[in-house]
């Protein structure tokens, strides 16, 4: 057979695709990053979120518990940790946020996140349970989509455990968190949170593709995660908050978020678009002040 031009352009634009594939988004998705040996949380040098969060955000040290949960998923289980912030005694009476994190690292880098959720209101007014995912940080096993529903789900029977109630539970999904934030308030048979927060949303693994690739290739030919926020937000009926950077460059803001925002059927919706934000710093440059105050309405009112 004659190798033409044409050919050879063909297989140029094969090559890199069939590499990609053979990587797939699947295992590059979960940026599990540094192994460590233990959490350092305040004292924590590595690369953080919200790095410039001031002293005045600190939370009561008597009332961080770090701990581990035993998450089933169907079958293949594993220990994962959790930090919870607030008394633990009382979690039959306060509200709780449970913060799903996003895709990199470990709870040290998100530390200064559940901080600021801390200080919703007066300081202490809510607790605040975050946990890493299977292959994060200290938790056993590999991250997988439905590993992540699994961990996600082994808090809120923790929660459940200790008294927590579907009309005190809030569930905030920043990022890759967003997936089991929004599928576990849609349908969930061990607790249904009253109100739910998206900070940086991505539609679908589908759209995630389309919008980085710019290939009109479909993103199965990728990935074979299932996630799909935009459809699952359609199931949701509690009242919804969406928070997005409008410079965010890594999961856009108009091609991303919006979809999610749009799809939402349920009895409230609010969003705070944040002009110089990107994908990490919203609650920078929101003002730490105005972020909690936005929350603080939201989860009250």
């Amino acid at each position: 057979m004659a190798v033409t031009g044409k050919t050879v352009g063909y297989l140029i634009f094969l090559l890199p695709l069939a590499f990609f594939s053979c990587l797939r988004l699947d295992s590059n998705l979960f940026n599990i990053g540094e192994k460590i040996q233990s959490y350092q949380l305040d004292n924590y040098k590595g690369e953080r979120e919200i790095s410039d969060l001031p002293s005045s955000y600190s939370v009561n040290q008597d009332l961080v518990s770090i701990f581990t949960l035993q998450s089933d998923n169907n079958g293949n289980k594993a220990k994962i940790y959790a930090i919870y912030i607030g008394d633990k005694t009382r979690i039959g009476k306060d509200t709780v946020i449970l913060y799903c994190h996003g895709n990199k690292n470990h709870m040290d880098l998100y530390w200064n996140r559940a901080k600021l959720l801390a200080n919703v209101g007066q300081k202490h007014r809510f607790g605040v349970l975050m946990m890493d995912y299977r292959g994060y940080g200290l938790s056993e096993g590999e991250p997988t989509e439905s590993g992540l529903y699994a961990d996600v789900s082994a808090c809120l029977q923790w929660l459940k455990d200790n008294g927590m109630v579907n009309q005190r539970l809030i569930m905030y999904g920043f990022s890759l968190g967003s997936a089991p934030a929004t599928k576990l308030t849609a349908a969930n048979p061990i607790l249904s949170p009253s109100k739910l927060i998206l900070e940086a949303p991505f539609a679908s693994a589908e759209t995630m593709i389309q919008d980085a690739a710019k290939l009109s290739i479909p993103g199965s030919y990728f990935v074979n995660l299932e996630i799909n926020n935009a459809e699952e937000i359609k199931k949701v009926k509690v009242p919804f908050c969406w928070f997005h950077g409008e410079k965010d460059d890594f999961l856009s803001r108009e091609v991303q978020g919006q979809k999610v925002y749009d799809n939402y059927t349920g009895i409230e919706k609010r969003k705070f678009i944040i002009p110089e934000a990107v994908h990490n710093d919203l609650p920078s440059k929101m003002g730490f002040d105005n972020y909690l105050k936005a929350l603080e309405d939201f989860i009250s009112n």
